[in-house]
């Protein structure tokens, strides 16, 4: 009997994440504004960022190891509601000589909470589907994201014009609670591992534990966490940085072309998510050395139109499209990794690992900006430069993995045959 993938534990964690989704994403884009308005840099508020990455990096595979040994429907029900009450703490308390500290704070607190958050619904969604199901479940949830963030940045910016910093503070408040409501119904049927002993000494034993079966009994999903961050470090690096400085400071057009930009691409991550759904029981797991290539071939068109001595808004079109086709094969890629991950990782252990995957991805981000924002720098006059070696450097990694990805596609054939 074909499981049905819309069930109502599932159809409540999807609105669970729409409304916390778009609550963060307003919430963090009133406070850049406000940031931004009260210091005049826009480079205080990325520090901040940064620095309320660590938390996040630092304590995800404890969430891991939470999600593992406690109800992850209570989990998610206790953080949303513990961020929903520390956002309205940080209102109430905001003034103007204290803005920056309590902000800074508040970010710090939701980074921490956000460690465990994330792992939990990650555990969640193989817990609910099985199947080909996981991947059509992973694409929901990233079409949830994606969509949030579309309609975020246009609802939030106007919220934050016509009524200031606070009312868009308690608009996020509103979303986290209403997430918890939702979450307070789901029913989840959860193995937990036994607490035996001490906290430390558990704490030490499921870190060697999962540690063990990523690198020794199950290595190729290691090996798909390195591709995943792979793909990360140079996808996420050349958009987040590259797309901004290309278009406002090589093109030198205006911030509603870069509006647009952004708007595209969200687009482009929900096409890629549909696509993943649609394409989860036909795709081919060699065929994902593939998409990886792509990632590549997009770059390079996006790197040879500097190269012509054509109009600002054609290169300006060239760059889009082939940065939306790289976006579509990531979130193509993104989503049978993860889905692969979450099937080869027993329920026991699924929290940690996923917890790693998180990890390595945040890990791997900044590093990959950094990098490009020194390269985007060096060569401002001769963008070609970052794109077009980049995209070779893509395509020749990505097809030294065929024979990787060939081999899981034989592994996973011959159990469907014997098992």
């Amino acid at each position: 009997m074909t499981q049905k993938l819309f069930t109502k534990n599932f159809v409540l964690l999807i609105l669970g994440q729409l409304t916390s989704l778009f609550g963060n994403f307003i919430l963090k884009l009133a406070l850049s504004m406000y940031v931004l308005e009260a210091t005049g840099s826009a480079a205080i508020f990325a520090r901040i960022l940064s620095i309320a990455t660590i938390p996040t990096v630092v304590l995800s595979p404890l969430g891991g190891i939470l999600a593992d040994r406690a109800d992850r429907r209570n989990i998610m029900v206790a953080l949303d509601g513990l961020t929903g009450t520390s956002v309205l703490c940080a209102t109430l308390l905001l003034s103007e000589k204290n803005a920056l500290t309590v902000i800074c704070v508040l970010l710090v607190i939701l980074s921490v909470l956000g460690a465990f958050e994330t792992p939990t619904v990650q555990t969640c969604i193989p817990t609910m589907l099985q199947g080909d199901n996981i991947m059509k479940g992973n694409a929901a949830v990233n079409q949830v994201a994606s969509l949030s963030y579309l309609m975020a940045p246009m609802l939030g910016s106007i919220l934050y014009a016509v009524f200031g910093l606070k009312p868009v503070m308690y608009a996020s408040v509103g979303c986290f609670f209403i997430t918890a409501l939702f979450e307070c119904f789901i029913k989840l049927n959860d193995q937990h591992s036994q607490n035996k002993g001490s906290i430390l000494p558990v704490i030490k034993q499921d870190f060697l534990s999962s540690m063990q079966y990523i690198l020794k009994e199950q290595t190729n999903i290691a090996k798909m966490l390195l591709w995943t961050a792979f793909s990360r470090f140079f996808v996420m690096g050349i958009t987040i940085v590259g797309l901004p400085f290309i278009v406002r400071t090589v093109l030198g057009l205006n911030a509603r072309y870069y509006g647009a930009a952004e708007s595209a691409l969200a687009i482009a991550t929900i096409l890629g998510s549909i696509a993943a759904g649609l394409l989860a029981e036909k795709l081919k797991i060699h065929r994902l050395a593939i998409l990886l290539t792509s990632m590549g071939v997009f770059m390079i068109p996006a790197g040879t139109v500097f190269l012509c001595p054509v109009d600002s808004i054609i290169k300006y079109v060239i760059t889009l499209v082939s940065f939306c086709g790289m976006q579509i094969a990531i979130s193509i890629f993104s989503i049978f990794a993860v889905s692969f991950i979450q099937q080869k990782t027993p329920n026991h252990l699924i929290g940690k690992v996923m917890a790693y995957t998180s990890t390595i991805t945040l890990c791997v981000q900044p590093i990959g900006q950094v990098l490009y924002g020194f390269l985007f720098d060096r060569f401002s006059n001769r963008i070609y430069l970052c794109l077009i070696p980049t995209g070779i450097i893509i395509c020749a990694i990505a097809t030294s993995a065929i024979g990787f990805f060939r081999k899981i596609e034989k592994e996973q054939n011959f159990n469907k045959t014997f098992y």
